[in-house]
């Protein structure tokens, strides 16, 4: 195939949800429909060995919930897709936040009983930032839930962006009888079964008399009432408002039960966008382009317990990549040799000789890449766009076994690396303390310290109340400040300086005092970009 060929098959796309919503369900779902797997797993009870295949960390399963983005490929109808579950846990946020920036687009899905909740909103933010093209899944419909025109509403009002569904529900909960397809116009009749997957029934006109037959005259009048009333209200569905990110298609189904399911997905890798140019310090890149070019918005240590490896998850954004290739590493300024290139599902892992633009290709790292490292055939430019935040929970890393300091502090600085949260290491004293945007990380990296390295830690609160990094442009002014602020300087994994605030009336006070100093409230992962001076 032709390079032009490759980037049209391909659909890469981030599932993102409040937690609870069914995100990890739906993506069982269509990797089910894709063949990629044969049995989908229990994504709550500890006592299924089954567990959900994109939740593979020991963590996850125990919990029963998503704390790390999850990345799997497999083909459907001649189309590869490449399908990033997310964390919908607010704790997990990060994560969720540079995945997003490896994405064409998004489904996003919503619980028919809760609505939109408080995370679906941050997450829509993110992603009309960018204008990524979104679709709505509403979810559990075989409970009682929400009237579907209040939930457009609501969705409309919450969320700032149009909505125009694409299927419409046949009651709810109990007396759930299916979906209309308003795209497909066809019918499709539930069966709660999450085994089974129903044929859609083709009708060539919503007045057609069989449809009481299939759901009964009560709800097939309601049916003709609510499908009249769309198509009055909203405008047809044009291809180009969803991809431009100003309308999005809305779906209904039950993803426990396989049902709405595949209209999803089919009309999905219709419509989706194949893999879009991206923006650089330099200039946009297009997916065309002869010559490859990517970043990586992941890094992951032990995927596999046995073998202890770090993977960077990188985006192929143009070109081709080729394993064993000499790529040009831009931030380092030098060529790296990747020999071991691996595509995913889940944590099951598969050698890839090649890779085009839209896959996501894991590669093997021993400490020479960083979240949001650009990859080129020689160009100096950097992929721009990956965010980062500064934390709002500080907590001193205590170590329990001192016999066990070489494993603690490979532990934390690998973790580190993959974003999991920042490492702050105090200049007096060497006290390390571990800043995250939620708590729930605390529990994550204990864990994993202690069943990935076997390091035992506790956690002590600390009185902080940001991390500033800081910059001066006269130095000497800068180490006048160092030398005032000893006990509150510390350094990030990267080695910046940070100045740790108790405060926010302290740290503005500090600010007017010392008005040559420069206090910065995010980092950027970034060489070029970083903010703080050494």
């Amino acid at each position: 195939m032709t390079l032009e060929q490759e980037i049209a098959k391909r659909r890469t796309f981030g599932i993102i949800s409040h937690p609870d919503a069914g995100k990890t369900t739906l993506t069982e779902k269509l990797l089910l429909f894709g063949g990629a797997i044969q049995k989908a797993g229990a994504v709550k009870s500890s006592k299924i060995k089954d567990h959900a295949r994109s939740d593979w960390m020991e963590i996850e399963k125990q919990r029963g919930i998503s704390v790390a983005t999850s990345v799997m490929g497999f083909n459907y109808k001649d189309i590869k897709i490449n399908l990033l579950d997310t964390p919908g846990h607010q704790d997990f946020a990060e994560d969720t936040y540079r995945t997003l920036t490896a994405v064409d687009s998004v489904i996003m899905v919503i619980d028919c009983v809760k609505g939109v909740e408080m995370q679906t909103e941050k997450l829509m933010e993110v992603c009309r930032m960018r204008n990524t093209p979104v679709i709505c899944f509403i979810n559990k419909l075989d409970r009682e839930g929400q009237d579907p025109f209040d939930l457009l509403d609501e969705i409309e009002e919450k969320l700032n962006i149009k909505v125009r569904p694409l299927s419409w529900p046949i009651s709810m909960g109990k007396t759930f009888k299916g979906v209309y397809s308003l795209y497909e116009k066809s019918l499709k009749l539930f069966t709660p079964s999450k085994t089974k997957v129903e044929e859609a029934i083709e009708i060539a006109d919503i007045a057609d008399p069989s449809i009481d037959g299939y759901v009964g005259e009560n709800n097939a009048k309601q049916l003709r009432a609510d499908v009249e009333l769309i198509e009055g209200v909203y405008p047809d569905f044009e291809v180009e408002d969803y991809l431009s990110g100003k309308v999005a298609p809305v779906f209904f189904g039950s993803a426990v039960n396989n049902f709405g399911v595949k209209e999803l997905l089919d009309t999905f890798i219709k419509i989706a966008p194949p893999p879009i140019p991206r923006e650089t310090t330099l200039r946009a890149i297009t997916p065309d382009e002869k010559k490859f070019s990517g970043f990586i918005f992941k890094i992951h240590a032990n995927m596999d317990p046995k073998h202890r490896n770090r993977i960077a998850f990188l985006r192929v954004c143009s070109g081709k990549f080729e394993r064993g290739t000499n790529y040009f590493h831009v931030r380092q300024d030098k060529n790296i040799r990747f020999s071991n290139a691996t595509a995913f599902m889940a944590q099951d892992r598969e050698t890839v000789e090649e890779a085009w633009p839209g896959d996501i290709v894991g590669l093997y790292d021993t400490g020479n890449l960083k979240i949001g490292d650009t990859l080129t055939e020689g160009e100096k430019t950097t992929y721009t766009g990956i965010p980062s935040f500064s934390p709002e929970i500080f907590k001193e890393v205590i170590n329990k076994d001192a016999m066990k300091t070489k494993q603690l502090e490979k532990g934390l600085l690998q973790l580190m690396e993959e974003g999991v949260a920042q490492l702050f290491s105090y200049q007096l004293g060497n006290r390390k303390v571990v800043g995250t945007v939620g708590a729930l990380q605390f529990e994550v990296i204990q864990f994993r310290l202690k069943n990935e390295y076997n390091a035992t830690v506790e956690f002590a609160s600390q009185n902080i109340y940001k991390a500033c990094w800081i910059s001066s442009k006269d130095p000497k002014k800068l180490e006048e400040f160092l030398d005032s602020k000893q006990r509150h300087i510390a350094r990030d994994k990267d080695d910046k300086l940070v100045f740790m605030a108790e405060s926010k009336a302290w740290l503005q006070m500090v600010q007017d005092n010392f008005p040559d100093i420069e206090f910065h409230f995010t980092s950027e992962f970034k060489e070029n970009d970083e903010v703080a001076s050494r």
